[in-house]
């Protein structure tokens, strides 16, 4: 019988965050691929686009005119998902399999500069430290609205990831629920945490940085890892080595590590394949229920989905929706290949 090789064998790892597993098969990495390439949007943005509702005193899509911001800038979203009507509601009481629940909150758009053509691993990083900045503020206001339990900040980069701005943003959804991919770790954080005493992530941190196979880069408050689990070929995670629950919480010397390790690692990206690379990525902290949350250990994700080249990209289909998670990349091999990547931007060599 052979013995198990994790790097080219099939198996299956744990996510202990949402109670889930992956299936990894290293050796599918070799087929060849006949399939769909994306189409590369070009990386020549003009500065300035008088046509674009996010540049400095453009007219957005509902009449309303941009500031002539200088740095981010931050605005209620003209096509909110959430809304902040209080609607009255009785809920049924009797056992149906038609449930519904009215949802109330509050969305914002936070662009990131003036600058049409400037994604964050092209900022310096005391422009991404005003960004940091602004996030701790629309968390602290937003959390402090009575009905908020959840401030979720994330930004999807790239057409291929459904941005349909290329100027360069993110969003803020503030609820009265918490969503169900953070309630689910929610879950699993408070179980460990009362079992254990401490994080889930202060555990988990020392353990990768001993085995030192998934880091990618770290400076004295930041780890970025790919995580064991991880599911997309090149995802990652930032974690703070302190035990901090939420952006907030973060001193000084923290906002200038966090915003250096994000431009180290979007740089990172940008190099993989020489082009502006798409990801999803967003923050994961404590909730804003107005109760103490010492399982939370602040986080966060990032969910690209280019797999071999900047055209070919991973797709979720068929038994990702059928079964559970795949991929063909190990979490080391992608590990290793980002760590390898470059801090100075390929346009910049």
């Amino acid at each position: 019988m052979k013995n198990f090789d994790i790097n080219e064998d099939p198996h299956r790892r744990y996510n202990p965050l949402i109670n889930e597993w992956v299936l990894v098969s290293p050796h599918r990495s070799k087929r060849p691929w006949q399939g769909q390439n994306e189409t590369i949007s070009p990386d020549a943005l003009p500065e300035y686009d008088p046509t674009c509702y996010l540049c400095p005193g453009n007219v957005r899509a509902n009449g309303m005119v941009n500031a002539d911001y200088e740095s981010s800038f931050v605005f209620e979203n003209d096509f909110a998902a959430l809304k902040q009507d209080e609607i009255a509601f009785e809920e049924n009481k009797k056992e149906t399999f038609f449930k519904a629940t009215p949802e109330r909150g509050i969305s914002r758009v936070v662009c990131f500069s003036p600058k049409h053509n400037l994604t964050l691993p092209e900022m310096p990083a005391e422009a991404i430290e005003n960004i940091i900045r602004t996030w701790q503020k629309e968390y602290m206001d937003l959390g402090n609205v009575a009905y908020i339990n959840h401030v979720q900040i994330f930004e999807n980069k790239g057409s291929v990831m459904g941005c349909s701005n290329p100027h360069p943003h993110g969003q803020i959804w503030a609820q009265s629920s918490l969503p169900t991919e953070v309630e689910k770790t929610q879950k699993n954080l408070k179980t460990y945490f009362d079992k254990h005493n401490t994080t889930l992530f202060q555990d988990y941190l020392q353990e990768e940085m001993k085995l030192d196979e998934r880091i990618v880069v770290e400076n004295d408050h930041f780890v970025v890892l790919v995580p064991f689990w991880a599911i997309w070929p090149y995802e990652t995670m930032i974690v703070s080595k302190r035990n901090v629950s939420k952006i907030t919480d973060f001193t000084e010397t923290e906002v200038t590590d966090f915003a250096v390790i994000l431009k180290q690692l979007t740089t990172k990206y940008d190099n993989l394949f020489e082009t502006s690379f798409p990801y999803s990525s967003g923050i994961h902290q404590s909730p804003t229920d107005g109760e103490l949350h010492p399982e939370w250990h602040f986080h966060m994700h990032f969910y690209p989905p280019l797999l071999r080249s900047a055209t070919v990209k991973k797709f979720m289909v068929g038994y990702e929706m059928m079964g559970e998670s795949q991929r063909d990349i190990t979490a080391e091999k992608s590990a290793a290949v980002l760590r390898a990547q470059s801090n100075v931007h390929y346009k910049n060599r």
